[in-house]
């Protein structure tokens, strides 16, 4: 078997993790969210700036042969522009009195969310062993 053929299946079958682990994952969802939102707010933080996503239409070569017909089976390629949609990341100002003292918030409602977890996680432990 080839290698880039079992590689789908390997990948799959390691995201899956261990019961124990998806049973953590699951009740700790919500912390997980809001430790990416932490580091993104961190970086912004120490950035000075943030980023923010504007979907912008681009135009770009696509192909626009026309459907094949029975006069016609197999159309030669025809190249065109097309406005595309595209996502550009671009640079935004930020109140950073306003970005640190959300910060500070996010970082003490993790604290208390980690210690409300605790007995959640050690159900998790106690029903799937490892």
């Amino acid at each position: 078997m080839k290698w880039y053929l079992a590689t789908p299946l390997l990948l799959s079958l390691a995201a899956c993790g261990t019961p124990q682990q998806r049973c953590v994952a699951g009740v700790s969802h919500d912390m997980t969210v809001l430790d990416r939102l932490i580091a993104e707010t961190q970086g912004n933080v120490t950035r000075g700036y943030a980023y923010k996503n504007n979907v912008i239409d681009m135009p770009t070569w696509v192909d626009c042969r026309r459907a094949p017909t029975e006069a016609d089976p197999s159309p030669q390629p025809e190249l065109c522009f097309d406005d595309v949609p595209t996502t550009v990341r671009e640079p935004a100002a930020i109140d950073l009195a306003a970005e640190a003292a959300k910060l500070d918030s996010m970082r003490k409602r993790r604290a208390q969310m980690a210690v409300a977890l605790q007995p959640a996680i050690a159900d998790c432990q106690a029903r799937y062993p490892e």
